[in-house]
């Protein structure tokens, strides 16, 4: 059965904790040594990731993991070698944060301090923590709360705000843009409110600049992370978690401890036409709560098929809230789901649990993303991991085998989400590269694995010049063929 369930025990330190435990440093372009194995000759391209890594200031700890400053990790790949740069995003809040050595602004776990009629100046802060999308021509920072902050792609330094060509001041880009890989479109959402709740589609070309926008009105205040592009639709399962706005304005909570688990509304279905934007039409179905979609497509019959990872209910959000201190005693557990979907009448006609494993992070190749695809990438924990643990192990699942295949990192090393880059002369081949943290070295490294040879232990391993924090998501950019 899943269940989420608060350990009894007094929690106590965490390997991995150390992680979190001093100031990450940045480093520039560097020369990476490789610690075993050797880089594929044919891998060619980028792996971004982005993450907080900044948790304290003169003693004052943030709140929750999501409130940490970003930074990002680059790492250039040229066949017999590799270059790693790490930089934190320079937004104005860092800056103005650094100068004053001081946490100044409201986040996602922290209450926004000052009186009320300052609450211009104590608005959150864009963290740019979350994820990365990369385009022809930047690398874009997202935090679902703003806008996206642009950096170079060779040396990551911050150009600023991207507005796109086309967002207005207070629309939000989310963390979790999909990219056609057959039309290199790019699909992604932002929720804004105040006196109405808008739901903000958008449709960009492949160099990032805004094309189209759409606007749906929602019910409630509601906690979307993450959407589904399946062929010709946009798909949205609103969970039922749910803003309490009046704290929040009245700077007596964070926007964080003012979110509720509504059960009794269940799960909201949205189905959205891809092209014109527009509803195609609105369900509900029973209460649950995701981060993230793997993927999503059409089958034969034109029934929508989503991955998820999929948890009981909201407790995953205090989880999260306790890692950074390295001694977290809530349990969070998601495992991965398979739910079949008529778009026509927004109804869930097959809900399946895969795999008992606990898990996040549900990744595919990008020439997948919105089709079929027969392997799904998570990071996951191992049989020795405890349930108030990071992930400390990669997987996959296949779906014609109906398996999953563990790589067992091997104690006290913790991946971060596995990263698909293809192989230009084979696509459905490739590699997974992950980053990982290992708390007995206290080092970071860059470990490359054959994406369909997981279980036998990565190709190559990369040293990393510092350590890097553990974070949230990031992309594969191939290098252009000349």
């Amino acid at each position: 059965m899943l269940t989420t369930q608060q350990s009894q025990q007094v929690p106590t330190q965490s390997h991995w904790g150390k992680a979190f435990a001093q100031r990450i440093q940045e480093f520039p372009a560097t020369p990476l040594t490789v610690l075993s194995g050797s880089l594929p000759t044919d891998l060619h391209g980028s792996l971004y990731r982005n993450g907080p890594a900044l948790f304290e200031r003169r003693g004052d700890r943030i709140a929750h993991w999501f409130d940490g400053d970003g930074a990002i990790l680059g790492v250039h790949f040229d066949g017999p070698q590799a270059t790693g740069v790490y930089r934190m995003v320079q937004t104005s809040g860092y800056r103005a944060e650094e100068a004053s050595g001081r946490f100044q602004f409201g986040g996602y776990g922290r209450r926004a301090s000052g009186p009320l009629w300052s609450a211009s100046v104590n608005k959150p802060k864009n963290a740019a923590n979350t994820s990365v999308l990369a385009v022809s021509d930047r690398l874009l920072a997202l935090w679902e709360g703003g806008q996206p902050h642009a950096l170079d792609l060779n040396t990551l330094e911050t150009r600023g705000l991207d507005v796109l060509q086309g967002l207005e001041a207070g629309q939000t880009f989310s963390a979790h843009p999909k990219v056609d890989s057959q039309t290199g479109e790019i699909h992604n959402f932002g929720v804004t409110f105040g006196r109405k709740t808008q739901l903000h589609l958008y449709r960009c070309d492949r160099a990032g600049h805004l094309q189209q926008h759409g606007v749906v009105a929602l019910a409630h205040i509601p906690m979307i992370h993450d959407f589904v592009l399946a062929g010709p639709y946009l798909i949205f399962f609103i969970s039922p978690v749910h803003l309490n706005p009046l704290p929040v304005l009245l700077h007596q909570k964070s926007y964080s401890d003012s979110l509720r688990w509504h059960p009794e509304r269940g799960t909201q279905i949205l189905v959205v036409d891809r092209e014109t934007l527009a509803p195609v039409r609105r369900g509900e179905t029973d209460p649950w709560f995701q981060w993230h979609f793997g993927n999503g497509f059409l089958d034969r019959d034109g029934q929508v098929i989503v991955d998820m990872v999929r948890y009981a209910d909201f407790q995953t959000n205090q989880f999260l809230k306790e890692v950074p201190s390295g001694k977290p005693k809530t349990e969070a557990f998601g495992t991965l789901w398979r739910l079949r979907l008529n778009p026509k009448t927004a109804t869930v006609t097959e809900a399946i649990p895969l795999s008992d494993r606990t898990c996040e992070f549900p990744t595919v190749s990008p020439n997948k993303v919105g089709q079929p695809s027969r392997y799904t990438y998570v990071a996951a924990r191992s049989d020795r991991a405890q349930m108030t643990d990071v992930f400390d192990a990669i997987a996959y699942y296949d779906h014609e085998l109906g398996d999953m295949t563990l790589a067992d990192l091997g104690g006290q090393r913790y991946p971060s989400e596995p990263i698909f880059a293809p192989n230009s002369q084979q696509p459905d081949r490739g590699w997974i590269l992950s980053v990982v943290y290992d708390a007995q070295s206290h080092t970071s490294e860059v470990w490359i694995f054959e994406s369909q040879g997981l279980e036998n232990g990565p190709i190559c391993r990369l040293a990393l010049p510092q350590v890097i924090a553990l974070g949230f998501h990031g992309t594969w950019k191939a290098a252009k063929r000349s």
